[in-house]
């Protein structure tokens, strides 16, 4: 009521009304976690947003949680709708600053994957063809990865492995190889590492690597090998 104070359960209430309550001003209407409700019938509709804006922004979201390829921020921005005219130009700008760049990309991904995870050539190069890198941008990432460096590389993973590994020389051959295959070892270097190891962990394992033949069984997972393919 004009002129007196209103009450409240507590006492009176003699704070300064809120813009809205009796002022006769309106509060904005908000929608769910505090945003701005969907204009009413014949309000003006908000401006739209510049596409490249728009663009740009998704862009920075995506780099933000880890490096992208070129392919991958266009994969994004078309699934956003970004028109293609507009990712290119988009793209284009951040390649000349060199805020998207596949060969640092690559480079990284490489010794990152390389050093963390103990994947040979084979995988990364894999992972960089699904991540859209060129071919040849991703061969010259891994000519850092000889086959010296791979033979060294399955061997450090091995013994690693033995150390906790358990059951007979012949199981755990098996699956120290099995795990050198998935992360993209040639089966000759997988096999040649395992025996290695084994002829050095102990006098049981070491008579068991002894009737491995490395080269021939490399020569059947190659033939095997073939024969999926065709």
């Amino acid at each position: 009521m004009a002129g007196r104070r209103a009450r409240t359960g507590r006492g009176w209430d003699a704070s300064p009304p809120r813009a809205g309550d009796d002022t006769g001003t309106p509060r904005p209407r908000r929608g769910r976690r505090g945003r701005a409700a969907e204009p009413e019938p014949g309000e003006a509709p908000a401006p739209p947003r510049d596409e490249a804006e728009l663009a740009r922004e998704i862009c920075l979201r995506q780099l933000a949680v880890r490096p992208r390829t070129r392919a991958e921020l266009a994969g994004a921005l078309a699934r956003r709708g970004i028109s293609e005219e507009t990712a290119e130009q988009v793209l284009d700008r951040y390649d000349e600053v060199g805020i998207v760049d596949d060969a640092a990309f690559a480079r990284a991904w490489v010794s990152s994957r390389h050093a963390g995870r103990g994947l040979a050539r084979r995988a990364l190069a894999n992972e960089l063809r699904q991540r859209g890198v060129d071919g040849e941008v991703a061969g010259e990432a891994l000519d850092g990865i000889d086959e010296e460096t791979e033979a060294d590389t399955a061997r450090a993973l091995v013994d690693r492995k033995l150390r906790t590994a358990r059951g007979e020389p012949d199981a755990v051959f098996r699956r120290l190889v099995g795990m050198l295959a998935r992360k993209g070892y040639p089966a000759g270097v997988a096999i040649r590492a395992v025996k290695d190891a084994l002829a050095a962990q102990s006098a049981e394992a070491a008579e068991f690597a002894e009737h491995i033949d490395a080269d021939a069984l490399a020569d059947a997972e190659s033939d095997l090998d073939t024969r999926r393919l065709d």
